[in-house]
């Protein structure tokens, strides 16, 4: 019996192998082997930054792209590949600085201090500027031996964000470094921001290199479908070949869906980028279990109509009946003064209009309790005041704009739990 067990458990190891090895891929906890569609742009970031890790030549240079494009990826793969050399390894140091977390210059130092592990030499001594600190820090770094210093690589995330530290003046030392011979620096930014250079002071901006690498997707529809194919699919080496080529079948069948077409095609007109592939084919995977151990069509269907629901709409589906009856109230004020504003005087008149002439399964709920739900509602930012400065103007009359679109209502109405006939024919008529 125990020749066999391997084989008994090879399904158990399997399952918990494959969401391992496509969860590492889809949430992106690894770099790809090479960046899809960017070989241009890996190539020349590739021979900048070898420039100052192996030669000590100093550069800067903007990595501009919208979210999602791969900015952080690409220089991922492009250091992978630079640290792998030997004269690099144990050479060059890498500063990695966000402007969302070093909110300002003095935070950033400490962190560069910290990344370059300079505290104890620093300790408590005191410098009169930045630049002197900087400049000290850049000492430090160089070798007993010879005059020659450790290149190091300064990575700034959100570039756009340091430009608005007071005097930008981290920006301005260390693209004044880059430019001097006396360290050997490299500056790259990220950015999504295309008219970041307008942001620099004219004396920073004479210091930077006006390097910048684009990143715009020139990917075809059949190569996008081509990265789900590789992406879903499982390695060569994967534990159980038999398994695996059954996957990676039914993976290559369900691509060449027409309905999974149609999905993908969806995706790829609102957008290009790999993030909001990836989080759709995450939701899809997540769906194979021990009993459908293969992906199917369902599951990218389901996974789309999670991703694509409307999260305004589903707010509505856990309002009150009164809550429901005031957007409602609302819409048709809309409806009747063509979007103009309106305040909950006219809302709550809507309302008890209704409630006198048709309703007979709605209770008459006195004003103060109609008030506090029409406040939940602003709470819930579905309706949002017109005037958002301090307004000296009641309550009840202030004016308010509601801020959901017609078919949003309707929608959230037929889907509405045991929504009263009632309070349906109301919404359907014309007018109230």
């Amino acid at each position: 019996t125990s020749k066999h067990r391997p084989s008994e458990d090879m399904p158990k190891i399997t399952m918990d192998f494959k969401p391992f090895l496509l969860r590492e891929r889809l949430c992106h906890q690894k770099l790809p082997d090479q960046p899809v569609g960017l070989d241009s742009q890996y190539k020349h970031l590739l021979e900048l930054l070898r420039r100052t890790a192996v030669h000590g030549e100093s550069n800067s240079v903007l990595i501009v792209g919208p979210r999602g494009s791969g900015k952080t990826m690409l220089l991922g793969c492009v250091l992978r590949e630079l640290m792998s050399l030997r004269e690099v390894q144990k050479n060059v140091l890498l500063v990695e600085l966000n402007g969302l977390l070093q909110t300002d210059d003095k935070i950033a130092l400490k962190e560069i201090t910290r990344q370059l592990h300079l505290e104890n030499v620093v300790g408590d001594k005191v410098f009169g500027s930045f630049a002197e600190n900087l400049a000290f820090l850049l000492e430090a770094l160089k070798k007993g031996d010879k005059s020659s210093s450790r290149p190091v690589l300064f990575v700034l995330d959100e570039f756009d964000l340091f430009a608005h530290h007071k005097n930008q003046t981290l920006l301005y030392n260390l693209l004044d470094v880059s430019q001097s011979a006396q360290t050997p620096v490299a500056v790259v930014g990220l950015t999504c921001r295309l008219d970041v250079l307008e942001l620099l002071e004219k004396r920073v901006k004479s210091r930077f290199s006006h390097r910048q690498i684009h990143l715009f997707s020139s990917l075809s529809f059949g190569q996008y479908v081509d990265v789900v194919r590789a992406q879903l699919s499982l390695p060569p080496d994967f534990p159980d070949p038999k398994f695996s080529d059954e996957w990676n079948h039914s993976v290559t069948k369900l691509c060449e869906d027409k309905t999974v077409e149609e999905i993908l095609r969806r995706n790829f007109n609102g957008s290009k980028d790999f993030r909001s592939l990836h989080s759709l084919l995450f939701l899809a995977v997540s769906r194979v279990s021990v009993s459908h151990s293969t992906l199917r069509e369902a599951d990218l269907i389901e996974a789309c109509r999670l991703i694509s629901a409307d999260s305004k709409a589903n707010v509505l589906h856990g309002l009150s009946i009164l809550e429901l009856c005031l957007i409602i109230a609302m819409k048709h004020l809309n409806d009747t003064y063509d979007g103009e504003p309106f305040n909950f005087q006219m809302v709550h008149n809507e309302f008890k209009k209704f409630i006198q002439r048709k309703s007979h399964s709605i209770h008459k709920f006195e004003k103060p309790v109609v008030m506090k739900a029409f406040e939940h509602l602003l709470q819930l930012e579905l309706v949002r005041p017109v005037d958002s400065g301090v307004c000296k103007v009641q309550r009840e009359y202030q004016l308010m704009r509601l801020m959901l679109e017609h078919g949003q209502v309707m929608e959230a109405l037929q889907k509405y739990p045991q929504c009263p006939t009632d309070v349906k024919q109301w919404a359907l008529s014309a007018f109230g």
